[in-house]
């Protein structure tokens, strides 16, 4: 029997990462001969340790913090997602060909649209935060086009400069950003939490206003039950919460596929890691 290809999840910490238990139920499915681990990079040797791992045959990398802009930096091709994210979160080696993707913004998309049944195209989506998990995320969503797409931040200067950044590479007009302040009273059919809020207990500066009763309330923070953007969510009236546990599972499946040429089937994994939201 031929040995098994070699893939893992690379970042610091990794003790908490479900990707090895995701990739290798995969494996399992679909009769992938490959073994899956985690490797808990140094800070400061990202290239050195995937140096290290691709002289011992390594085929390919998950990415996640805090590397992923060092994974973007040691490619030496980036995808159109991991271009306009400026971060990668999958990696393939083929000989010296280093090929870069970034996924996040794909499995947020797949969640929402296939397993949570919420169409995006004409809706208008909000997202919160400015950061590189919402970075990763607008490209994705302006594929589906929605009416609109409205990035919101504290700090409105990061979120203006963000939009400016998407549109002069050619995002539509329908990509806006600001403050909170500036949401007004037209409801969003979709809001997506990517900020970081939800880690430390936090819940984002929204009125309840900002909520369609029949829309969607998505915390890409998953694990967590019911968090605070979730909880404003209910108490708003939102029939519709969910987490981010299916994104996660969801671009683990884009990697997979990327990586063996197969797409393995999702739904049993969410489920299986999934936290009630409770």
């Amino acid at each position: 029997m031929t040995s098994p290809d070699r893939y893992a999840v690379i970042g610091n910490p990794i003790s908490q990462s479900k990707s090895p238990l995701i990739h290798m139920a995969f494996a399992q499915e679909s009769r992938q001969n490959l073994v899956y681990t985690a490797i808990e990079g140094p800070l400061g040797q990202f290239a050195a340790t995937v140096d290290a791992f691709r002289a011992e045959g390594g085929k390919g990398l998950n990415v996640t913090l805090p590397f992923k802009l060092d994974a973007c930096a040691y490619a030496t091709e980036l995808s159109e997602d991991a271009r306009a994210a400026g971060a990668a979160n999958a990696l393939k080696f083929e000989g010296d060909r280093v090929q870069a993707q970034n996924f996040d913004g794909v499995g947020l998309v797949r969640d929402i649209t296939h397993n949570l049944g919420q169409a995006l195209q004409g809706k208008r989506v909000l997202l919160l935060g400015a950061g590189g998990a919402s970075r990763g995320a607008i490209l994705p969503i302006l594929h589906q086009a929605p009416a609109c797409l409205f990035v919101a931040n504290r700090t409105v200067a990061k979120a203006s400069a963000l939009v400016q950044s998407f549109h002069a590479n050619g995002a539509p007009a329908t990509l806006q950003g600001g403050g909170f302040d500036e949401l007004g009273r037209d409801a969003f059919d979709v809001i997506i939490n990517a900020t970081s809020a939800s880690l430390s207990a936090a819940t984002p500066p929204l009125p309840a206003s900002a909520f369609a009763a029949d829309g969607l309330a998505y915390d890409m923070v998953y694990g967590k039950g019911l968090t605070p953007f979730l909880q404003l969510a209910r108490q708003a009236g939102v029939r519709q919460l969910a987490d981010g546990v299916g994104m996660l599972v969801e671009q683990a499946a884009e990697a997979f596929a990327w990586w063996r040429g197969v797409r393995p089937e999702t739904r049993a994994m969410i489920a299986r890691i999934s936290v009630p939201l409770v």
